[in-house]
Order: structure tokens, then C-alpha cells, then sequence
């Protein structure tokens, strides 16, 4: 597995940040390769990438949700990968976004991606585009403020 650490400030309040990444279907306007992804219930995510070239299905889980503060996930079927999103109060109107990912490469191009350091850049930049997309809006396109308690041991 491979684990990918990243973070941007983004000049909004926390709340704006964290209900805008809670708006899953909006991923593709700032995530690279991500085509689409329904939300299928409060927890359930049906993911379409591209990378180098093969489009991918999956479906996915959020595991943990607790407003202001993080969304975590993990795969439940498809690709192996889980994260999470932590969101953390700099001042009133700046707010500090942290992913951290575990992945899986798969497949020759994805392992050889991932030791070039192709997937870490594809976070960065996908964490700077989330940047330009909330702060050029101000506001958030929607948001959900229901809490997903982490499963017990």
C-alpha cells in the first residue's frame, strides 16, 4: 500500500470548505480523472475514474463523517484505497484541508505512476483546483451536516 499526504489552505470558513467536500457528486469539477460519481445513499458512493487511459468503476464507503472536522472512506469493492479528509480552523475565513490517502497500484502503468510520484502530484493538484474552485465561488454548491460514526473494532 502506498499513502499519500497533502494539504492546501483554502480562504474560506471551515464550515463553506468542509459542506462543499460533503457535495461528492461535484468532485469531477476539480478532481483530475474522476468522471463521475453518484451518491447512492449517506454512506454508499459509486465512483468512474480514467487513469492512464482504462476507465474504472467502483463503489465506495464513508466510513466516519463528523461536520467541520473530517470524512473518511474506504473502497468496498474495485481498487483497494481509503483516506481521509481533516479540516482544520486556521482563523475565521481560512481553513486547512488535509488528505491523506492508501492505495493499492494496480497493473504495471499505475506502479510505475506511483513510483514516479504521478499520483502523489495528482492529490496536490487536485487539492490546489478544490482551492481555486471554493474560494472563486465563496460559497458552497450544497452540503451535508449528518454525522457517520466510525464502525466499532
Amino acid at each position: 500500500m502506498s499513502t499519500i499526504t497533502e494539504s492546501v489552505n483554502v480562504t474560506v470558513p471551515i464550515r463553506v470548505a468542509y459542506d462543499q467536500w460533503t457535495q461528492f457528486e461535484d468532485f469531477p469539477r476539480f478532481m483530475e480523472g474522476v468522471e463521475e460519481i453518484r451518491q447512492v445513499d449517506d454512506t454508499t458512493l459509486h465512483w468512474t475514474v480514467r487513469v492512464a487511459g482504462v476507465t474504472r468503476r467502483f463503489e465506495a464507503r464513508v466510513t466516519e463523517q463528523l461536520p467541520d472536522e473530517r470524512v473518511a472512506w474506504t473502497s468496498t469493492e474495485g481498487p483497494a484505497h481509503a483516506g481521509v479528509v481533516t479540516f482544520h480552523r486556521l482563523d475565521d475565513d481560512t481553513t486547512r484541508v488535509t488528505a491523506q490517502m492508501e492505495f493499492d497500484p494496480e497493473g504495471f502503468v499505475e506502479k510505475a505512476g506511483d513510483r514516479a510520484g504521478a499520483l502523489h502530484r495528482r492529490v496536490k493538484d487536485d487539492l490546489r483546483r478544490f482551492k481555486t474552485f471554493i474560494e472563486a465561488r465563496g460559497v458552497q454548491t450544497g452540503g451535508w451536516r449528518g454525522k457517520v460514526d466510525r464502525p466499532g473494532p
